[in-house]
């Protein structure tokens, strides 16, 4: 019965929806309850001379990913020539906006709320990809971000497969966040005092790392690690076929990207105050087992 509930799909072909009230209302509950909204016929199209961007070798090797920030309208994690950077830009802005328009129409709600971060091109084939335990999102984890505290906001993001040679993305969906942290949060270790401090002093990271911040990073760790979990602990697969688009709260939902080449992605942030159940926020659920304030 878990499995049957982590998809919930919304048979839409266009970004603006419509989507009716009830339709909303039961988005916002099983995204809250950690399900993914699917969207199997959810295309994004590529302009004619955005087509050449559908090569891994525009991917700098030390980068997962090709980035854009929105703020700036800086591109990174290119390399080879300097021509392609405009049909990124243009790309990636366009995505941004699309997945906007999709969220106002799915999640209305949110709307006065959300923060948009980073957009990511991500053109490598995620299989066989070598990195660091902490780096391989092969393996079951919740996201946590190291430079960057979210300091209680959640994670929430959009996916597109825009694959051209008709392969799916899979994934691997794990068990709920409550029993994440049951079995990892009597393992991890405090912060230690003036730690948030010092971290960003020295750059280590961007602001400062709050107790929610240090537990989710140690419980995306441990996650990560155990190789008897990774094995072992309730899951399913799911694949995502070309043209479809998905939204997942990454903070809350574990997964893993196992295979899949060509995909495009928009991370939002979301105060607790814009949820529609905010106890089911990873950082109520940890305040509760630890007995104590995190922020």
């Amino acid at each position: 019965m878990w499995g049957l509930k982590m998809i919930h799909i919304l048979k839409t072909k266009n970004w603006k929806g419509p989507f009716s009230k009830q339709e909303q209302e039961d988005a916002v509950v099983a995204l809250e309850g950690g399900a993914v909204l699917y969207f199997p016929s959810l295309p994004f199209g590529l302009e004619p001379d955005e087509t050449i961007l559908l090569s891994p070798h525009y991917s700098h090797p030390k980068s997962k990913n090709i980035g854009y920030d929105l703020k700036s309208r800086k591109v990174t994690g290119v390399q080879g020539t300097e021509e392609a950077t405009p049909s990124f830009e243009s790309m990636l802005d366009r995505y941004a906006t699309n997945t906007k328009i999709l969220l106002e129409a799915i999640l209305p709600q949110y709307q006065k709320y959300l923060e948009r971060g980073r957009t990511s091109y991500r053109p490598v084939e995620i299989a066989g990809r070598q990195s660091s335990y902490r780096k391989d999102d092969t393996r079951l984890h919740i996201d946590a971000f190291p430079s960057s505290p979210v300091q209680g906001k959640r994670i929430l993001r959009v996916f597109t497969n825009i694959n051209p040679h008709d392969q799916s993305r899979f994934w691997r969906l794990g068990e709920p966040f409550s029993k994440v942290a049951e079995r990892f949060l009597p393992h991890c270790p405090h912060p230690l005092p003036g730690s948030q401090w010092f971290l960003e002093r020295l750059c280590i990271t961007k602001t400062q790392r709050t107790p929610y911040d240090h537990y989710m990073l140690q419980l995306h760790n441990r996650m990560k690690a155990d190789e008897i979990y990774q094995k072992e602990a309730e899951q399913q697969e799911f694949s995502f076929p070309p043209q479809s688009t998905w939204i997942v709260y990454t903070d809350l939902t574990s997964h893993a990207a196992m295979q899949g080449q060509y995909a495009l992605e928009q991370t939002y942030y979301l105060p607790m105050d814009g949820m529609n159940s905010p106890e089911l926020a990873p950082l109520k659920i940890l305040e509760k087992a630890l007995g104590r304030p995190l922020l």
